[in-house]
């Protein structure tokens, strides 16, 4: 069995010694799904560039009210109860382990770093390239000393890359406070992580929610559909669901991405599901990952709400650099 460098613990229902799992659900991909879909995939020609805007941000926003901004693709930064938090920042141009080749970004990132209000914590939900940027958590230890708050192995790669990352490790379902009123839950989301081409599912994966006295924020980072029972749950945990932030793009070819990314169509399957008020879209419009072409996403989002008869104010997808002060 290999050695899983990042993590040593206890054996678990969702870790085996060196890999984690989501028990009836997770299934890797084969070398040959993998080449079937590289070379028969039809990928669609996105823009070279795409643009969108620019936030400036409040330095706190204080109570109830809530803030949130859309920086691009899974980055977001949520302000509420006086807190900044800031979620799978990336800023670097790609997303990949080299700076000369891999997905590269159409739009800039929706906020300067230089225009960032001070940080009180970063949550990183997974250790793929589009959503922990090295690069990028090096700058914010620098400039503001965030918390920086991970699931399990990954904290490991952050030490490794930089001492000066504060990073802390959680596992599934445990809650981490952030002031004396908010705190942070992590929970499961139908996923995987890898690094290399050696480490698969050797770091934690997870989704979070947001408690607040206002309502919770539930964030979704990246997920399958799978039996769909990790959402009820979240329901039945968290019955006062203020805001959902869920994942529309990056669908494409479904035989191969449906176990671990969902598509607009399950994206408002999940918000009816967990009962939340309000939901936001990411992970959508900066990156080339799939086959699907840029502007699908928010177009086929509006059809499902439309078809499900949810009002479209209701489920938004904003574009980088656009903002909403969220309802209660």
């Amino acid at each position: 069995m290999p050695r899983n460098s990042y993590y040593q613990g206890p054996l678990s229902d969702h870790f085996d010694g060196t890999r984690f799992f989501l028990k009836g659900v997770t299934r890797d991909k084969t070398r040959e799904e993998l080449w079937r879909w590289r070379t028969r995939g039809k990928r669609a020609r996105w823009p070279q560039h795409a643009p969108g805007g620019f936030d400036f941000p409040p330095e706190r926003v204080q109570g109830g009210a809530l803030r949130v901004s859309f920086i691009g693709h899974a980055s977001v930064l949520i302000q509420t109860q006086g807190l900044n938090i800031l979620i799978d920042p990336v800023w670097s141009k790609r997303a990949s382990p080299v700076a000369f080749a891999g997905p590269k970004r159409v739009n800039a990132p929706g906020i300067a770093l230089e225009n960032l209000p001070p940080l009180d914590a970063v949550l990183v939900s997974h250790n793929h390239y589009d959503h922990m940027d090295l690069a990028t958590l090096s700058k914010l230890a620098k400039a503001h000393a965030p918390r920086v708050l991970v699931p399990l192995g990954n904290d490991a790669i952050l030490r490794r890359h930089d001492p000066h990352i504060v990073a802390e490790a959680h596992d599934w379902g445990a809650r981490v406070p952030l002031s004396g009123v908010c705190a942070v839950h992590f929970l499961p989301a139908n996923h995987w992580s890898a690094r290399t081409l050696s480490d698969r599912r050797m770091a934690l994966w997870c989704a979070f929610v947001i408690e607040t006295p206002a309502g919770s924020i539930y964030h979704i980072a990246d997920t399958g559909w799978g039996n769909g029972a990790i959402f009820s749950d979240a329901r039945m945990r968290f019955p006062d669901l203020r805001l959902a932030i869920l994942p529309i793009g990056a669908y494409e070819p479904r035989w191969f991405m449906s176990d671990n990314h969902i598509d607009p169509e399950e994206a408002v399957r999940i918000f009816q599901m967990c009962g939340a008020r309000h939901a936001m879209a990411h992970h959508w419009g900066t990156f080339q990952l799939t086959d699907e072409p840029l502007d699908e996403p928010p177009r086929r989002l509006r059809q499902a709400l439309e078809a499900a008869g949810v009002a479209r104010d209701r489920f938004r997808a904003l574009k980088p650099g656009e903002a909403w002060e969220v309802g209660a």
